[in-house]
């Protein structure tokens, strides 16, 4: 009462009540009451508007015109209520002043979610600060609407069509239709808009686009400069990312996660039970009248919450909503969420709980004991005499970058291990070796248990692939491999698919000669004239690749850095080394005067990152043979040996035909196999049969 005695009386019981001038987005119009749901008490409706004051939450005032049967609303904030007197402070000025000699107070209103409590009250006093109703004993809740509507704030709409924007405010949505506000900015009309034909809307906060989709229109309302549409989406799809049939399974985990954030169009918090789950996303379920994630709607932030109270934090988007029945007979709505971007660590955590459920003996860079991993490296005859022989001079600094590897779960490289009784049979790993290119490397497997083993390793490789090539955290535009010919199980698999899939542009092979350079003590000072090395200059990329389209056509170029476009970078050196490990790249373009003849690329890592070295080594790509020969390619590696701290190190050479015909000697031919993940569906065609992995 004291809120309004401080103010005059304007109007009692028996006066007209107040012209509406607030704003569209502060009254709406009322329709005949729906069907009553239940009863509610005085002291229940009592507690509700204590909690509305408590929440800065307002209601609905209702006035009805005395002589035409139109009814207005307007927001007022409940003040703390402790009997049958109410006081309401009008949101918006005077609001009645205009409306006194037509208007006269009906009732008011309280939106309750999908209900709305409707209350019979009568007028006590009325005045420019507020009101003063009289509650009644009962009141009714009625249903409002079949799927309740939320309240939006600060968030900005463009509604689109045929080339023309108009700018505006998201008022209030649910998961079937928007209500935006829009304005018309000269030399614009809404004769522009055709309501018959489909509109885009974009939604937006000040950092990030939230939603686009098309919609067609329901309703409108408003005048010349500003008008009110209610948009529904054409579509409860958005087709985020090219569909595949070979995907991961869906798990269902028990106990349930939770997803809990903040939800980006109306800034509540929303807490969800998740159905099922796989490393690209995630299904959940809402109730059918309190369904609020439109299809196409991007969650900037959510958290998955586990039992043991772990957490995992991603940015998703909701790729489809369906109504579905659950085992109760229960009609909800049904909501897949696609994981759009995850820390790698995090990722992994949850890719090794899902693999793990699905087989118990599967591992994901797991921590793993180390003397068992050598003596299953020695045992499987992966390290062989020659391969010994080669590392045996570093091998205690091995032992130490293999223990970082294989305990501290470093970002730039994974590892999976099937497992039993905690003897190790099957291994296979993955280094990030390039900016947008993973190493699959050391693959092997125990003898009495190889095929099982080693398919189930390769089956987990090819799950993570799928799960993790359209994350940018994870940087894996292209999968490459090196396998020599006669090694018949990575040529069955590998080499295979590139020959099934016969398209370089999807997966490629290259094969290169493999030699070990022993660095000279003395080595070179220069080459003769005319003969020179330098940095190569984007010219000279461009001409590598120009070679390299006639000569291959395939992938190794963007793969390995070497595009035109992707000189020297330095970012993933320099995650290397806050974990400890060493990666350097160094490019040189071989010249005879002006004349480009072979491009050649220097690795530098820490010894033995790759077992046989491929990692710490020279490539040489020859673009121009003429002239060049042996003599000159020799003296070229001495050169560039002095960037090398250990004796020996590998120089591969491509193509394989040039050192055939200049008589370099090699050891071994190596194909370079290269698999962009776009394609991963030709590559798991490739492999049925051999493999668990399965169309989704």
């Amino acid at each position: 009462m004291d809120y309004l005695e401080r103010t005059p009386k304007i109007s009692h019981p028996e006066t007209p009540d107040p012209p509406n001038t607030n704003p569209p987005e502060n009254r709406e119009l009322i329709h005949s009451l729906p069907n009553i749901e239940n009863e509610v008490k005085k002291k229940d409706l009592i507690n509700q508007l204590n909690y509305l004051n408590f929440q800065n939450k307002t209601v609905f005032i209702h006035f009805q015109h005395h002589k035409y049967d139109q009814t207005i609303a307007i927001q007022a904030t409940p003040q703390p209520c402790a009997n049958k007197h109410l006081v309401c402070l009008w949101q918006e000025p005077d609001p009645v002043e205009k409306m006194k000699n037509t208007y006269r107070f009906s009732h008011f209103t309280i939106p309750n979610g999908q209900n709305l409590i409707t209350v019979q009250a009568s007028l006590r006093k009325i005045s420019p600060k507020g009101i003063c109703l009289v509650l009644p004993d009962i009141c009714i809740e009625t249903k409002a609407r079949q799927v309740s509507r939320r309240s939006c704030n600060g968030l900005t709409t463009k509604l689109i069509q045929n080339s023309v924007f108009f700018s505006g405010d998201l008022l209030d949505f649910n998961a079937e239709s928007f209500r935006i506000g829009i304005q018309a900015e000269p030399p614009q009309t809404f004769q522009w808009i055709n309501p018959k034909s489909k509109v885009n809307i974009i939604i937006s906060n000040p950092q990030e686009n939230l939603y686009s989709g098309e919609c067609r229109i329901l309703k409108q309302r408003g005048g010349q400069k500003e008008r009110e549409y209610v948009l529904e989406p054409l579509y409860h799809v958005s087709q985020r990312f090219k569909p595949k049939e070979y995907r991961s399974h869906r798990i269902q985990l028990n106990p349930s996660p939770d997803i809990i954030f903040y939800h980006p169009l109306t800034q509540k918090l929303i807490n969800l039970r998740v159905i099922d789950m796989s490393g690209s996303g995630f299904s959940v379920a809402e109730n059918k009248n309190q369904s609020c994630l439109p299809a196409g709607m991007i969650i900037p932030s959510l958290d998955i919450n586990f039992a043991d109270n772990s957490r995992i934090q991603c940015r998703a988007q909701v790729v489809y909503k369906k109504t579905v029945t659950n085992d109760k007979g229960k009609i909800q709505v049904k909501c897949g969420l696609a994981f759009l971007d995850i820390d790698i660590k995090d990722h992994r955590r949850l890719l090794s709980l899902l693999h793990q459920t699905g087989n118990p003996n599967a591992y994901i860079s797991n921590k793993v004991d180390m003397d068992e991993l050598w003596k299953f490296f020695f045992k499987t005859g992966f390290i062989y005499p020659g391969k010994y022989n080669f590392i045996s001079e570093n091998k205690e600094t091995i032992k130490e970058t293999y223990k970082k590897l294989y305990t501290e779960n470093p970002t730039i490289a994974t590892h999976f291990i099937y497992q039993e009784k905690g003897s190790i049979k099957g291994h296979m790993s993955m280094l990030r070796f390039y900016e947008k290119t993973w190493l699959i490397h050391h693959h092997a497997a125990i003898k009495s248990v190889m095929i099982k083993a080693g398919l189930v390793v390769l089956d987990q490789i090819g799950k993570y692939i799928c799960d993790c090539c359209r994350l940018h955290s994870n940087h894996m535009d292209y999968l490459i491999c090196y396998f020599r010919p006669e090694n018949k199980f990575p040529n069955h698999i590998f080499g295979g698919a590139a020959r099934s899939i016969q398209n370089p542009k999807a997966c490629s092979l290259d094969a290169f000669s493999y030699s070990h350079i022993r660095k000279a003590s003395n080595s070179v000072a220069a080459l003769p004239e005319p003969w020179n090395i330098t940095k190569p200059t984007r010219e000279n990329l461009l001409e590598l690749k120009s070679f390299y389209e006639k000569e291959s056509g395939g992938l190794m170029l963007p793969a390995l850095d070497l595009g035109p476009d992707i000189n020297d970078r330095h970012s993933l050196a320099e995650e290397y080394a806050k974990m400890g490990f060493r990666r350097e790249r160094r490019l040189f373009v071989l010249k005879k005067a002006d004349t480009a003849k072979a491009i050649l690329m220097v690795n530098i890592t820490d010894t033995a990152l790759n077992m046989s070295d491929l990692t710490n080594c020279i490539k040489m790509i020859v673009i121009d043979a003429e002239d060049l020969n042996r003599e000159i390619v020799q003296q070229t590696i001495s050169i560039l040996s002095i960037h090398f701290t250990q004796k020996k190190f590998p120089l591969l050479i491509y193509p394989l035909s040039f050192a055939e015909q200049e008589n370099i000697p090699f050891e071994k031919c190596y194909n370079l196999w290269i698999l962009d993940p776009q394609y991963s569906d030709d590559y798991f065609k490739s492999l049925e049969g051999l493999t668990k992995f399965r169309k989704g």
